[in-house]
């Protein structure tokens, strides 16, 4: 009867983290390049009170055995590349991946972290820099001449003087990563390399499966909101099954107490 309480305790505290991980989704909804989160359960040990295959009485063995589990738990939160949805902006140095890759940023640290943000600017010092100031990888300057800058799909920056000269001032690579789910979330729509998404591989925008770049747009978030929705009224549903199990067996458990009176 106990066991009741503490299995369902550990479904409660699941559904309160898959709740927590809809929260971020939706808190997410409009963040550019974002990518939704899901989290995946596992069941945990189970108490075998008879082995399938025993044997019962002489010459004749169970077809199936006996066990109990001892709950659920939250084995991992996974996150999903799906591409999101593309909005024009109309400005130049907005740019979005069409297909696999992500932007190199270079930290202060001197850590490479990666990121689909696509929303550049250029800083005092005539830096191409993610919207927090962060430096590009490999870094771009812009002459401060410049009269307009041009981003191709394959990554080429162009920039136009005042001559109305044209020139290519450095070309923007992409990283790719055999598991991107491995890669670890820092905040700031940053992600960062991890023994389970392997080592980067470098490329140029449009060859060799990098994704090409689409200046003029950013990448929206890539959740849904109906979806998520329905998954927070799943959790809310199992959260309060949980609950009614524990409070059942408290019932039996005050019934069971009560014959002795």
């Amino acid at each position: 009867m106990l066991r009741a309480f503490s299995t369902a305790a550990t479904g409660m505290t699941a559904q309160q983290m898959m709740v927590d991980v809809i929260a971020n989704n939706l808190a997410n909804i409009n963040t550019t390049g974002f990518k939704r989160s899901q989290i995946d359960f596992q069941d945990l040990l189970y108490v075998k009170m008879r082995e399938a295959g025993t044997e019962v009485v002489s010459g004749i063995t169970s077809p199936g055995g006996m066990e109990i589990g001892s709950g659920v738990r939250a084995a991992s939160t996974v996150k999903v590349f799906t591409a999101g949805e593309f909005q024009n902006t109309g400005r130049k140095l907005d740019i979005a991946i069409r297909g696999d890759g992500f932007l190199q940023v270079s930290m202060p640290t001197g850590d490479i972290n990666y990121t689909r943000d696509g929303s550049l600017q250029i800083n005092a010092d005539g830096q191409l820099v993610t919207a927090l100031g962060y430096s590009i990888e490999p870094a771009i300057s812009i002459p401060t001449d410049a009269t307009s800058v041009d981003i191709g799909k394959d990554g080429s920056v162009n920039v136009t003087d005042a001559a109305g000269t044209q020139s290519v001032v450095g070309t923007i690579q992409l990283a790719r990563f055999a598991n991107p789910s491995g890669l670890s979330s820092e905040g700031d729509n940053l992600l960062t390399e991890t023994g389970a998404s392997g080592t980067p591989t470098t490329g140029t925008a449009g060859e060799n499966g990098f994704g090409a770049i689409q200046s003029g747009f950013l990448e929206k978030s890539n959740v849904q909101m109906v979806t998520e929705l329905v998954n927070l009224i799943t959790a809310q549903r199992a959260y309060e099954i949980n609950s009614r199990a524990i409070k059942a067996g408290d019932d039996m458990l005050r019934t069971a107490n009560q014959i002795v009176r």
